[in-house]
């Protein structure tokens, strides 16, 4: 058997987790459960456009505290995941703001707002006796503000689109992640075609993150295609892991070595 600290792992992240996403997740979550033990890394909204306050869905948060029963890892992931700042007052600002996406939630909030939010969040999570581990912000866009924030925290980990990050000193550690833009035909193509070149081109990485939306699972096309990956991933021998147990593992190999 192979032992996991020698193995390249893969990561399984359920991104936008909210109640009212919880429809779009349920049958993938359980063609996953069905293929044995795949843990995975649900990031938690806990109150997604301010319409889904998870206070108020204890169904939903029932839910959750299995999965943790299960194994899997919930970290934070943003508060309300909807930008509501000031209009974008440079070019640059617009088209992160207005064109990547609509959502990044933390890419303009200034140090004060940025921990309100965060301790809000953390606070949620102490409520329900989840443990908590990781912030990874809506869109992976972060201000100065948000990184002197997580300085403050505890918390172990953030993460871009390629990197983990240990905290608070911001280590980073290559996790190159493969996501999909879902919300057309078009779009469909061709994350599938990108995906398809990143995954030979990352074959011998230690890790690969796999991050879905709950976009992807609206359409059978996407839909088959991550349940297809993370099949043959498996069947490559790629260990599934939380982001919280990867690297921890990693904290663990790093201590041996010295």
């Amino acid at each position: 058997m192979v032992e996991p600290m020698n193995a390249r792992s893969l990561l399984l992240v359920l991104h936008d987790t909210a109640p009212h996403t919880w429809p779009d997740y349920q049958a993938f979550v359980e063609a996953v459960d069905a293929l044995g033990e795949v843990p995975m890394t649900w990031l938690v909204v806990p109150d997604f456009h301010k319409h889904n306050d998870l206070d108020t869905h204890p169904g939903f948060r029932q839910v959750l505290s299995s999965r943790v029963a299960r194994g899997d890892e919930l970290a934070l992931h943003g508060y309300f995941h909807c930008d509501e700042g000031p209009i974008p007052g440079t070019p640059r600002d617009w088209f992160m703001r207005r064109i990547y996406t609509h959502e990044g939630e933390f890419y303009n909030l200034p140090l004060d707002a940025a921990l309100a939010r965060l301790r809000a969040g953390i606070e949620m999570f102490h409520r329900y006796h989840w443990p908590l581990e990781g912030f990874v912000a809506p869109a992976w866009l972060m201000s100065e503000g948000t990184r002197q924030a997580l300085r403050q925290l505890p918390l172990r980990y953030t993460s871009d689109l390629q990197h983990l990050y240990r905290l608070p000193d911001f280590t980073a550690i290559d996790a190159p992640s493969l996501v999909w833009s879902a919300r057309s035909a078009w779009r469909r193509g061709l994350s599938k075609l990108v995906s398809d070149q990143r995954e030979q081109r990352w074959r011998q990485a230690p890790v690969i993150r796999l991050g879905l939306h709950p976009v992807d699972m609206r359409h059978e096309f996407s839909r088959h295609y991550w349940l297809q990956l993370l099949k043959r991933l498996l069947d490559e021998g790629r260990v599934p892991m939380t982001k919280a147990n990867w690297l921890a593992l990693q904290d663990d190999t790093v201590g041996r070595a010295a």
